[in-house]
This record gives structure tokens, sequence and C-alpha cells, in this order.
């Protein structure tokens, strides 16, 4: 083609107007165009459980602003990955609960609790709950983090329980590499008054009345005894300490 034909063309070209580019998609006026980002995580399915409505509707009324939980009905509570029970205090009911919920559930167990008891840590942890926290550290960022922690198979208590438990595992720990061997610093000052109040034919109640602590104090002061020294009950219990003369 000489120069002046290629002109020529150009102003052809001109009068039409520019060539519109191949397959242009057109959208309508104020249409968003989607952004390719990464996948939302999934909802942890969490259950709600309370001694009273009102102390669930506190929990669920934090819990229901946060994108990451799924707040199950009581219908749906089976299939909850985390179920968290929210109480004032540890009793024998809650322990019953627990007992329950364990046995209901295949996920994790956390609890929010008012006051918390010495000895109650045995308790938790005899009822497969994997988490703790205290109402009055109950904000809506800590409760997230107790449920996702839980979510992921992790752990989460206060520090001072944390520190009992570690106690607890090291006097455990101690006992198991002595042999089972019993010796006058495997018994407390507290254990060993409750067995002796054993052997002289007292019940839970009446100790309880004698040492001033609760009856569940009792019982699980006696039951982690037991436990520790792999013995059968407390006749047992108080037979062995005496033959090696801790009572």
């Amino acid at each position: 083609m000489t120069s002046i034909e290629a002109t020529r063309g150009e102003a052809v070209t001109s009068r039409r107007g520019p060539a519109a580019p191949p397959s242009v998609t057109t959208r309508p006026a104020g249409a968003r165009i989607p952004v390719q980002g990464r996948p939302r995580p999934a909802q942890i399915p969490v259950a709600v459980y309370a001694e009273d409505l009102i102390l669930q509707t506190g929990v669920v009324q934090q819990l229901r602003q946060r994108p990451e939980v799924e707040l199950l009905s009581e219908a749906d509570a089976g299939r909850a990955e985390v179920s968290l029970l929210v109480v004032d205090a540890l009793t024998e009911a809650v322990a019953d609960h627990l007992r329950r919920l364990r046995l209901a559930t295949s996920g994790r167990i956390g609890l929010v609790v008012g006051q918390f008891e010495a000895g109650g840590l045995q308790t938790i942890v005899e009822h497969g709950v994997a988490a703790v926290l205290r109402r009055s550290e109950a904000d809506q960022d800590r409760l997230v983090h107790l449920i996702t922690a839980l979510a992921n198979g992790e752990g989460v208590m206060p520090g001072d329980l944390l520190g009992e438990l570690l106690d607890r595992i090291g006097t455990l720990q101690r006992t198991m590499l002595d042999g089972r061997g019993l010796t006058l610093s495997t018994l407390t000052a507290r254990e060993a008054e409750m067995l002796r109040l054993v052997a002289e034919g007292f019940d839970t109640s009446e100790i309880a009345a004698k040492t001033s602590y609760s009856e569940r104090t009792v019982k699980n002061v006696l039951h982690e005894i037991i436990t520790r020294l792999g013995l059968r009950n407390r006749a047992h219990a108080v037979g062995y300490a005496m033959r090696r003369g801790l009572i």
C-alpha cells in the first residue's frame, strides 16, 4: 500500500469512529465488580447452657455479635463443637450437668464460672472441662478466644488454676517415680485428717462439719487420695495409710 492509500484509509477510519475493542463486557451503572478474596472461615457451632436465663442471655448476647460463632438452638445442640456452661459456682448440680454434657456431646466443654472454690480443679478435670473463664473476665473477646481455643483442641485456664494443676501433676509424678511407695510427705495435713475421720467412722457430712469444708470438697479430697495412690475405695485408703503409720 502506498503512503497516500494508507493516509486515505486512516481518514476513513477516523470518520467512522474508533473501532470497538473485541469482547468488552458492559455492566449496569453502579454494579459492583466481584473481588476475589480469601474464603470466609467456617463458623464454630456453639451451644450455651446456664443455671438460669439471665446468665445464659448475657453470654448469648455477647456471642451473637461475633461472625466466628454459630449459636445453636437447643434442638441442634448435638452438633456443637463447643459447649459452654455458665454458672455461679461449682456445685453438685453443676457437676451432674457437666457429666451429662460429656456423655451427650462429642464436642469440647468450656466453663464460665463466678466463684471457683479450692478443690474444684479435680471436678472440672474429671468431667472433661478443657477451658475455664471467670465470669468477671468474660468479655466478648475472651469468650471468643476461649471458644476458638477449644475448637482448635487447646485449653484455657486462669494462671492460678494452671499453677494448681501443674502442682498436682508434679505430685502425681513424684508418687509414681517413688514406685507408689507411701511416705509421710505423700498425704497433706488435710488429707491425713480426713482419712483419720473416715477411720473413726464419720461419714461425708460429719467430716465436712468437723473440718469446716463443704461436702463436695471432702469428696474431692478423698477421691484424689484414692486416685493418686491407685486404691479401690475409702476403706482401702484407710487401711493403706494405717499400715504405713500415716494416720
